[in-house]
């Protein structure tokens, strides 16, 4: 089957893989571009765990000012300095702060949500449920889903990402890793509201 070099250019310019990859791909998949690109992702989010091993000491700090009232800076890390210059990192960073002033999340991650947070709305969430009547071999499986669900809310990289609310921040990030062919880690951020109180 023929693959049209234009496909294969498209397919290459939105996974970030080689020419040769983009046309075996498109040929697996018989020319239907919209699979050959699943595909394409998949292997680049398997190429992404793998680097996730990779120390990251490089990077930059972004910064984002919305209207003067919010400020965001943000410490994201990869593993060269090449890539830190690179036009598609410094973009990553900004989509990141922008992110982070617009969903305001708490923690990084799951694993930085400190013992007690979590021990106080598995706390919270018990009490909801014993008042609402549910059975009591169902309550540890309801509070662990409204637990999962509350710090999903709380947490950047489990965040629904702004510009596409069908990824998350966490794979977003994961996308950009599998496109630069570098580990890419957010190792904190601080966000300030005019007025806030701490």
């Amino acid at each position: 089957m023929k693959i049209d070099l234009e496909t294969i250019k498209r397919l290459r310019e939105l996974t970030g893989v080689g020419i040769t990859d983009a046309k075996h791909a498109l040929v697996d998949t018989d020319g239907d571009f919209d699979k050959a690109l699943e595909a394409m992702r998949k292997k680049g989010m398997t190429k992404a765990d793998k680097r996730g091993e990779r120390e990251a000491r490089s990077g930059v700090i972004g910064s984002y000012v919305h209207d003067s009232r919010i400020g965001v800076l943000v410490e994201v890390n990869c593993e060269t300095d090449f890539v830190a210059r690179n036009e598609k990192f410094t973009e990553l960073v900004k989509d990141i702060s922008m992110h982070i002033a617009a969903s305001a999340p708490e923690f990084i991650s799951q694993e930085n949500v400190p013992k007690e947070v979590v021990s106080s709305l598995k706390k919270e969430f018990e009490e909801k449920v014993a008042k609402d009547g549910k059975p009591a071999k169902m309550i540890p499986q309801i509070v662990e889903g409204m637990l999962a669900k509350a710090l999903a809310e709380r947490c950047l990289l489990e965040q629904p990402f702004i510009k596409n609310q069908e990824v998350s921040v966490g794979d977003y990030i994961k996308n950009n890793i599998a496109i630069l062919g570098e580990n890419i880690v957010v190792k904190r951020f601080n966000r300030m509201a005019l007025g806030e109180v701490l």
